[in-house]
């Protein structure tokens, strides 16, 4: 087969695939700055830290995150067999979505604009050894 042929390089690219258990929320109803706030706390920690964290956090966006970081949990059990006791989180982070513009109206018919953020949410769990 060529080097070019549209299947070596589809087997090329798997070969590079990470594997490491993961889960995403796209087009979370909160901006990527607060979502930071929640993140910065748990990143490194192992996860039943982090869920403790994530349950006493009184930020909006630790409720989104600790439901995503459950079923990355979830994936790696399942998906993966790995073991619930070793798992600790190897990145999370997230990235800007697509921002909803809104008018509000001021005074002498001027308009104000709103801009309601929205991001997307990753965590990637490893193993430690």
């Amino acid at each position: 087969m060529a080097k070019g042929h549209r299947s070596q390089i589809k087997r090329e690219r798997n070969a590079q695939k990470d594997t490491r258990p993961s889960a995403k929320l796209s087009y979370a109803r909160v901006s990527v700055q607060k979502a930071c706030f929640v993140l910065d706390a748990i990143r490194g920690k192992n996860v039943e830290t982090a869920l403790a964290i994530l349950h006493y956090n009184p930020r909006y966006a630790s409720s989104l995150i600790k439901k995503l970081l459950e079923s990355a949990i979830a994936n790696a059990e399942n998906n993966n067999g790995m073991n619930r006791d070793n798992l600790y989180i190897a990145e999370c982070y997230a990235n800007k979505g697509p921002t909803m513009k809104r008018i509000h109206p001021r005074a002498r018919g001027m308009a104000y604009r709103i801009e309601k953020r929205s991001s997307h949410i990753t965590i990637v769990l490893d193993e430690k050894q």
